[in-house]
């Protein structure tokens, strides 16, 4: 059997591309990968465009490789992955929203990005000033009898991003659930197209702003991979510090939320207290609640100081203190363990046919976890475990948090107790020729994804990944057969980006 090297074997190498290797291919070996794809043998990470190109980043569960085999598109069209492989489906229809190239076989064609709304149409490639005048968005049929629809967004209570959700029930018992998104859709990637490196990693941190650390991590990894930069050791090891504050802190708010969607408002506001303290302390040794811009390429902006030291193991010491008994709190309340327990089962096999990362992949027995999978610095100096549970419903996806919040109070007890001394980054400089890089970092949601292209200190392209590209179509598979009143608790159990999802 073929190996992801030797695929890059059959097609024309890029030179200028770090750290995995990409190579230009015909038809016949991107249908080859695409068969792969469907037949489980390797995971699709990514698929995106560019004016004239399309991308698909792959890696080999087994041995960890990763290859991007790219296919020229002249006449605008290229083989559908989609066809074969369903996790591609939604990209597809981005990229034709985004580029107007076509995938032939596509079984979907509907608009994705596009909602009639932008007075543009391919964007970002053969641009067109005109409303794109689709058809209205028909949703698939169901056919039984006794079936109703039920439209919930995409405006929706409280303070939440819009989607739309459009359940067909039989009575209460959920027959089929059909999203609709893009109604965030900020135009980053157009926007990073001309930026250099300072505007573009904050473009990156403003993705999802929940995942600020992740994106703007990811976006430098690549940004020096392309630049074959080295990050000095103390950067490295902050770098590791700011993400485990943003794991910590959305972990503890996911596991309060959860429980509120299952009215079990007491777990919410303690769990609430605990993040709020992350916050403040982050605030205190950062400057930023959220950690927003502080890393970039080459290194960080800021230093921990003593202060900074201190008042994070302060918060630390509170929250070993507080959370054990709000776990337990959790696991010995029988109306909330009814709830949760077997509800929004997402099964083993889906999981991995999707490649879906994060807690919604490792509660239903994935274990991949980009920081042990595709080992970075500094985790490769750092003692870890990756939780993984089989059950694949609310309650292990609540027991994969709970796990890693233990896992990240050891990971920064062991990043402040090690953390080197030395600068903090390294100049980026710039360099004429075009050179490339991707990373993918492990975000607090799963594996997040950045390819770019660098041309004389400046980017010409750049794609950014979501975890949430491959949770949201699972949420879908995972609500069929419980009822609508259990919905806003398998969707928050999934928590899955709107923002991120629709750049």
């Amino acid at each position: 059997m073929p190996s992801l090297i030797d695929l890059m074997l059959e097609g024309r190498p890029v030179q200028q591309h770090s750290p995995w290797p990409r190579a230009t291919v015909d038809a016949s070996v991107w249908t080859f990968a695409a068969s792969e794809l469907a037949h489980g043998r390797w995971s699709l990470l990514g698929l995106w465009g560019e004016p004239s190109t399309v991308h698909m980043a792959i890696m080999d569960g087994h041995t960890a490789e990763v290859a991007t085999v790219s296919l020229d598109c002249p006449d605008r069209t290229y083989p559908s992955v989609g066809k074969h492989h369903p996790p591609a489906l939604r990209l597809e229809r981005a990229i034709n929203d985004l580029f107007g190239l076509s995938a032939e076989g596509l079984p979907d064609t509907r608009p994705w990005f596009d909602h009639d709304c932008w007075a543009v149409r391919f964007p970002l490639g053969n641009r067109i000033n005109a409303l794109s005048k689709a058809s209205p968005y028909h949703f698939l049929p169901v056919e039984a009898d006794g079936l109703h629809q039920v439209a919930v967004g995409p405006v929706h209570a409280g303070i939440i991003e819009p989607g739309h959700f459009r359940f067909t029930a039989s009575g209460e018992t959920v027959a089929r659930l059909e999203q609709r998104l893009g109604y965030t859709h900020k135009g980053i990637e157009g926007l990073m197209t001309g930026a250099n490196l300072e505007r573009a990693v904050q473009l990156a941190g403003r993705v999802s702003g929940d995942s600020t650390v992740a994106y703007a991590f990811a976006f430098s990894r690549a940004a020096e991979a392309a630049l074959q930069l080295v990050v000095p050791d103390r950067a490295a090891w902050l770098r590791a510090l700011l993400a485990e504050l943003e794991r910590l802190a959305n972990h503890l708010g996911d596991i309060g939320a959860i429980c509120n969607d299952a009215s079990f408002t007491l777990m919410h506001a303690l769990c609430g207290v605990l993040r709020e303290s992350i916050l403040r302390a982050s605030d205190t040794a950062f400057g930023h609640r959220l950690m927003r811009d502080i890393i970039v390429p080459g290194g960080v902006t800021r230093d921990l100081t003593e202060e900074g030291r201190e008042i994070i193991r302060t918060t630390l010491h509170t929250i070993r203190l507080r959370f054990p008994a709000l776990v337990e709190l959790y696991d010995n309340t029988a109306s909330l363990q009814d709830r949760t327990v077997d509800t929004g089962v997402l099964k083993a096999a889906l999981a991995r046919q999707y490649a879906v990362g994060g807690y919604v992949g490792r509660a239903s027995g994935r274990s991949f976890d980009a920081r042990r999978t595709l080992v970075y610095a500094p985790y490769d100096a750092l003692r870890f475990d990756v939780p993984v549970l089989n059950e694949g419903d609310v309650n292990a996806r609540v027991w994969i948090r709970v796990r890693e919040v233990e896992q990240s109070l050891l990971l920064i007890d062991q990043i402040l107790d090690r953390l080197p001394d030395g600068p903090l980054g390294t100049h980026a400089g710039h360099r004429r020729e075009a050179r490339e890089g991707m990373a993918i970092v492990e975000g607090f949601r799963g594996d997040v994804l950045v390819w770019l292209r660098l041309r004389d200190g400046k980017v010409e392209r750049c794609h950014l990944r979501d975890p949430s590209w491959f949770q949201w179509p699972l949420l879908e598979a995972a609500i069929e057969g419980n009822i609508i009143a259990d919905f806003p608790l398998c969707n928050k159990s999934f928590n899955c980006s709107y923002s991120g999802h629709d750049l």
